[in-house]
């Protein structure tokens, strides 16, 4: 992905995770030092669903999206910046990013996420 900050982005899995099998968000990803972690659980041509595990300090530069995005807090804390305004999430908490409005996530402290991302039909 070319808009993460930090060069050493390691990208765990191009599979989807197994159906039909529990799982735990938390337990399925490992952070790394100095990088971003991330694994599809589901990819579909009108979004997906990705887990993502950030050290403290990394995050992904601002940039936008033709899909509204749903981010969740598994583990951690982070800074959602959406359209500059500066949203501290901590673990359980959930906010949604708008299609098309720049967006941006920093590290505060080391976190885990889902990003439930939709396609909008235009």
């Amino acid at each position: 992905m070319f808009w993460l900050n930090n060069l050493k982005y390691n990208k765990m899995a191009n599979n989807e995770f197994e159906k039909g099998v529990k799982f735990s968000f938390n337990d399925s990803i490992n952070y790394n030092e100095k990088a971003v972690v991330s694994k599809h659980i589901l990819k579909k041509d009108n979004g997906n669903i990705s887990l993502f595990a950030f050290d403290k300090g990394e995050g992904l530069s601002e940039h936008t999206t033709p899909f509204d995005a749903v981010v969740y807090i598994v583990d951690g804390k982070a800074d959602i910046i959406i359209d500059g305004k500066s949203n501290i999430l901590e673990a359980n908490e959930t906010i949604v990013m708008p299609a098309k409005i720049p967006h941006a996530l920093k590290a505060v402290e080391s976190f885990k996420m889902v990003l439930t991302m939709i396609r909008d039909k235009n």
